[in-house]
């Protein structure tokens, strides 16, 4: 009897615990909803040093830049608040494995959509299309992509801006040579030391680091579409961010953006 009386507790509280499960959250990430895809906190990853994009700003120590701006619009609809966010600091090394491990729910961070990138991540359509450029010491005398014959290209590690210059080269019948580099702050380092000739990432970043004694050369190369990154197995979040993003398109919030940075003239 005792017996028969415990099962029908059990099964009285599994029950409760079932009713309990279906009335909650039907959303994914890291917190509830009400039938539709919502988080308690949109954790993001930025660059720091990309002016304009995600840049650390020394007097405030936060990171700002139209990426970031971007972040507070996906929080305000995921969330139910733009200030429901968190900024990560991420680089070309770190942004792809802090994804994988669960730290970060998306990358908004200059991460260029390229077909092997596309078996690793869930990318959202493009936000922004940059082009890779050349950035040299004006008392070089270098006028075009002809001229670094020779010499020491610098780039970021684990960038596509490598490959696409190599490929520049080789159809111009001209031989470069790369250091790689961990932070764009550093590729300046060694372009104004000397230690590399010419500096070469993205045109907009380089747009950052451009000062009275350096010059872009005329040339660019590879385009460049930045897409927001989600973890591959999360696909409901990377649907709804694709949702959200169609939309700042279509009633222009998105050119505002670019527009507020200064970057609506670049594509």
């Amino acid at each position: 009897m005792k017996m028969k009386k415990t099962l029908i507790v059990l099964m009285l509280i599994s029950m409760v615990l079932i009713a309990f499960a279906g009335c909650g959250s039907t959303g994914g990430g890291n917190g509830g909803g009400d039938g539709d895809y919502m988080l308690d906190v949109l954790r993001v990853g930025f660059k720091n040093d990309v002016p304009g994009f995600g840049y650390l700003n020394p007097e405030t120590n936060q990171i700002e830049g139209f990426e970031v701006d971007l972040a507070k619009a996906l929080a305000k609809e995921l969330t139910g608040s733009e200030e429901n966010y968190t900024a990560t600091e991420v680089n070309a090394n770190t942004r792809g494995p802090m994804l994988d491990n669960g730290e970060l729910d998306c990358i908004i961070a200059t991460f260029t959509i390229r077909p092997d990138r596309l078996e690793l991540y869930n990318f959202s359509d493009v936000y922004f299309t940059d082009h890779i450029g050349l950035l040299v010491k004006k008392d070089a005398g270098f006028e075009s992509f002809a001229d670094l014959d020779g010499k020491t290209i610098g780039v970021a590690q684990s960038a596509t801006t490598r490959d696409a210059i190599q490929e520049a080269a080789d159809a111009a019948g001209i031989s470069v040579t790369f250091s790689e580099y961990g932070t764009y702050p550093e590729i300046k380092t060694a372009l104004v030391s000397g230690r590399v000739d010419c500096f070469s990432v993205d045109k907009a970043i380089l747009l950052g680091y451009l000062d009275d004694d350096t010059a872009i050369l005329p040339e660019d190369f590879a385009p460049q579409d930045y897409g927001i990154a989600t973890k591959k197995d999360n696909t409901e979040l990377a649907e709804k961010i694709n949702g959200i993003l169609a939309e700042m398109k279509e009633n222009g919030e998105l050119d505002a953006l670019k527009a507020k940075w200064g970057l609506d003239a670049l594509e």
